[in-house]
């Protein structure tokens, strides 16, 4: 998601038009959700995906002819099988936004990069797009950003439009609102979860690489400063130095949307990490260890008070797939527990 809107921003600004496809609203078995984008180039080069295939293929033809208009549309797409008008067989339908974006639009630019800067940093924005009428399909010109703090950047904001699209952002699900006859996209845009990777050694290494291929924001945090660098962490959105794993991780920026990885150097420090992480209200926390020493760290952890029902939230061993070896399969285990937790709690 970050590299995407940072594509776009970076398209924008160097003066580069671009046309957006923006799946709107679904019904029945579609393969991508509400939210999923595509960027499409004039030379018909994509960058993301709405789901390959027949739909792919016809949403790009119908952007070079954006293009050539340089006019939004909105188009209705089914799943029907045997239709001949059908994309696929899954049976259900799928809205797309097809949307000209101008580079000499200063507000849109702003927008974008505003986009990329709070995913950098974990901010919580919202996007909010004007849509095209099924009538008047037109440049759709009308894209705000929305903050947490109620200010807004892009063109003027309707005040009938800001309470009711922060009120759907809250639910953190991409929704279409009419509002005075007019329809608007409204988009919660923020990194999927926060990983935070105790531990800068081979595993966290591999960890801190998937993590951010698979749209984590991704944090390592390390108590030995040669270790924790950008050269050996190069996707990390951020790196943190503790003076040791005893003090700092409660201070951390923890939530319920964080994923805590403990994979340190050894026993004692991850005993040391996963004493405060019990503490906190992070969604998921996972160590890495043999069955032995989850005995006894537990035990431990017990005779400082903690309780059984925190003992249960920890996954540990941590991933999915127990009979691993080599630093990227642990890695590969890891994540894809990580993955299966996070897709739980946002069904959910």
């Amino acid at each position: 998601m970050r590299e995407w809107y940072e594509s776009c921003a970076n398209l924008l600004a160097s003066g580069e038009d671009v046309v957006v496809a923006t799946i709107i609203s679904k019904s029945g078995s579609t393969p991508r959700m509400a939210g999923t984008k595509m960027l499409v180039k004039e030379d018909g080069a994509i960058i993301g995906t709405i789901g390959g295939g027949v739909l792919e293929a016809t949403v790009i033809n119908v952007a070079k002819e954006v293009y050539k208009s340089r006019q939004s549309v909105v188009r209705d797409y089914k799943y029907a099988g045997k239709d001949e008008n059908s994309i696929g067989v899954c049976g259900g339908r799928i809205e797309v936004l097809i949307e000209w974006v101008p580079s000499d639009d200063e507000a849109t630019e702003l927008v974008f990069r505003k986009v990329n800067e709070g995913l950098r940093t974990g901010q919580r924005v919202t996007l909010v797009t004007r849509l095209p009428s099924e009538r008047e399909e037109g440049s759709g010109s009308g894209r705000w950003l929305l903050f947490s703090d109620g200010k807004s950047v892009g063109s003027p904001l309707p005040d009938s439009l800001q309470e009711l699209a922060s009120q759907a952002s809250a639910f953190g699900q991409t929704k279409v609102l009419v509002v005075d006859g007019q329809r608007y996209l409204v988009e919660p845009i923020r990194m999927p979860g926060t990983v935070f990777v105790f531990g800068a050694g081979h595993v966290a290494k591999q960890v801190a690489r998937l993590t951010s291929m698979v749209n984590f924001r991704t944090v390592v945090v390390e108590d030995r400063e040669e270790f924790a660098t950008q050269d050996r962490f190069p996707d990390a959105d951020e790196i943190i130095v503790l003076d040791d794993f005893a003090h700092g991780i409660r201070e951390l920026p923890i939530d319920e949307d964080s994923y805590l990885v403990i994979v340190t150097r050894g026993h004692q420090q991850d005993q040391l990490a996963l004493l405060q992480a019990v503490h906190t209200n992070a969604g998921y926390i996972g160590m890495m260890g043999s069955e032995r020493k989850r005995i006894l760290i537990y035990q431990t952890l017990r005779e400082t008070g903690v309780s059984e029902e925190q003992l249960a939230k920890i996954h540990s061993p941590i991933g999915l797939l127990h009979k691993t070896d080599s630093p990227e399969e642990i890695a590969v285990s890891i994540v894809a527990e990580l993955i299966q937790v996070r897709g739980e709690r946002t069904s959910g």
